[in-house]
């Protein structure tokens, strides 16, 4: 496993457990209003830009149902591109509509 790779897999493994813990504490407080798409955007994009620069980035703007194991939320998803050794590399995310934690990333 190189580096870069044991980066991406602390950085998924670290965004699926905070927005699992994120989704439980919205839950169990009451919270129920959905974030801004464009905020949650901009939150992955300062993340992958502490990696290095990007060249483009989307989000959708209408959150649906997701389900991972037996946690049930509604979440928006979304893509970043950007140059890895020379090479465009796209990944895709997925982020919690209500606490904007990404629960899933992964290069395609």
């Amino acid at each position: 496993m190189t580096a870069r790779n044991g980066q991406l897999y602390q950085l998924s493994l670290t965004g699926v457990v905070g927005g699992l813990m994120g989704i439980f504490i919205t839950r169990f407080f009451g919270g129920g209003s959905r974030l801004n798409p464009d905020n949650i955007l901009e939150q992955v994009k300062h993340q992958f830009r502490q990696e290095s620069p990007i060249e483009g980035a989307w989000i959708e703007k209408h959150a649906v149902p997701f389900q991972k194991f037996a946690v049930k939320s509604r979440v928006y998803y979304g893509g970043i591109t950007r140059y890895e050794d020379n090479k465009l590399v796209q990944y895709q995310f997925v982020a919690d509509a209500n606490t904007g934690s990404v629960l899933d990333i992964h290069r395609l």
